[in-house]
């Protein structure tokens, strides 16, 4: 899993481990890159305020530098966002002991407080046992444990999987530890609420897919009970908004998406692709173009699924399970925020007229964002990737991404981006929130 120095407690990165989507990664970059994260993993808290917003850095970093960023643009951007972080509680030996027990270790989730002790744990668990022993252990034994937490993976806007992704995809022990410990401290409400309900509803794991994701995407757009059930006024949209108001037809819908093993690799390029095209497509004709900022968090996660499906020591069972969640929230994250209607000629009519080269360029010099604009352009570039090989197939597996209209968004995205204030929409689906964007410029 390791390179010969990356260990849990210490981050080393080099060009052996550059990522599944990189671009001219630099060696001098390594060195700088180790040493900010290993600097923020000692210095920072996982969150930056007491509203559980989270500490990016570790994703920032890490896609620049697969994008080819200098060590002056590493350092930059690192020295930008360390400002607002919150320093890291001190750690609490004796708890730390205690989480060997997993009654104890039950009673501590989901207590913020507690992260400095739960990396403490995972560290330690990982040097003594490696990375795959501790994953399988944590997150896929079935075990009371395991199943809590792979609940809270997918906490807090799929925040966790993300840093867990990292870890994964970068090869660095430390990094897992820390996606874990950040795991711990996450919300649970997503298990007894939708996971496990819609997981019975399915008829248990790893079901033939009958219905693509874009399928089941279109019908929930068509339910109005459904579609309008997050409103602009409630605070968290998902738990207050459609499982408060639409539970059971979203749990229907949701059943529908499943994977069985020899399904995986497709359903993997169907889950990419359909978040890509809802991000991409929930535009404004009168409006300028701009990305949803909570819809993006399905495409930057989506990176990781085309890592996680080539991993040998997990099997075929746990890796369609993890891509049925995925996809599930993913269909969710649409309905919480507005159900916006998808134009998809606003990605077709929109002129590539830049490289991914300039792209990558540009997203790698943006020190003052904390990471989401490299990591949407390292996963479309990662999408265009993984769903070439199924173009093929794309009306039959529901693929409304093609060709070079993954170049095409990606211009998108920069040009949205670029000189503006505002970088990102916040719930495409609701007016209220285009209500302070410009029209477009006509030329």
């Amino acid at each position: 899993m390791a390179t010969a120095t990356a260990t849990a407690r210490q981050i080393r990165l080099s060009r052996e481990d550059e990522g599944i989507v990189a671009h001219q990664v630099r060696e001098d970059s390594a060195r700088v890159a180790s040493e900010v994260l290993q600097d923020d993993m000692q210095s920072h808290h996982v969150f930056f305020n007491q509203m559980g917003f989270h500490n990016h850095i570790p994703h920032h970093i890490l896609s620049i530098w697969a994008l080819g960023a200098s060590p002056e643009q590493i350092q930059a951007a690192y020295d930008s966002n360390k400002t607002y972080q919150r320093r890291a509680l001190p750690v609490d030996e004796k708890v730390v002991q205690g989480l060997t027990d997993a009654g104890t270790f039950l009673g501590y989730l989901g207590k913020e407080k507690h992260y400095s002790n739960y990396l403490a744990f995972f560290q330690q668990q990982i040097e003594a046992k490696g990375v795959e022993p501790v994953l399988h252990e944590y997150l896929f034994s079935g075990t009371e444990v395991a199943e809590r937490m792979l609940v809270m993976l997918f906490g807090g806007l799929i925040h966790p999987f993300i840093h867990f992704g990292f870890g994964i995809e970068f090869n660095q022990p430390a990094l897992v530890a820390e996606g874990l410990a950040q795991t711990a401290v996450h919300d649970q409400w997503t298990g007894p609420l939708f996971f496990w309900p819609v997981e019975k509803a399915a008829g248990g794991v790893g079901k033939p897919g009958k219905k693509s994701m874009l399928q089941i995407l279109e019908e929930i757009h068509a339910d109005e009970k459904l579609a309008r059930s997050a409103r602009w006024e409630d605070s968290g949209r998902m738990q207050n908004g459609v499982l408060k108001r639409a539970a059971d037809e979203m749990i229907k819908y949701a059943a529908q998406f499943t994977v069985s093993e020899e399904q995986i690799e497709e359903k993997t390029a169907e889950v990419i692709n359909t978040v890509a095209y809802f991000a991409s497509a929930a535009q404004r004709p009168d409006k300028q173009i701009k990305f949803d900022f909570f819809y993006l968090h399905g495409v930057t996660s989506s990176i990781f699924l085309s890592k996680i499906i080539t991993l040998p020591f997990l099997d075929a069972r746990a890796k369609a399970r993890l891509l049925e969640w995925t996809g599930r929230l993913d269909l969710m994250l649409y309905v919480a925020y507005g159900t916006a209607e998808l134009r998809l000629d606003e990605i077709t009519n929109y002129p590539a007229t830049k490289s991914w080269e300039t792209i990558f360029a540009y997203s790698r010099a943006q020190a003052s964002d904390d990471g989401h604009l490299p990591k949407l352009v390292r996963a479309l570039k990662n999408g265009e990737q993984a769903c070439r090989p199924f173009e093929d197939r794309a009306e039959e597996l529901g693929l409304k991404i093609t060709g070079d209209m993954w170049l095409k968004i990606a211009n998108m995205v920069m040009d949205s981006t670029s000189g503006q204030s505002s970088l990102w929409v916040r719930g495409a689906g609701f007016d209220e929130a285009w209500k302070d964007f410009g029209g477009r410029s006509r030329l």
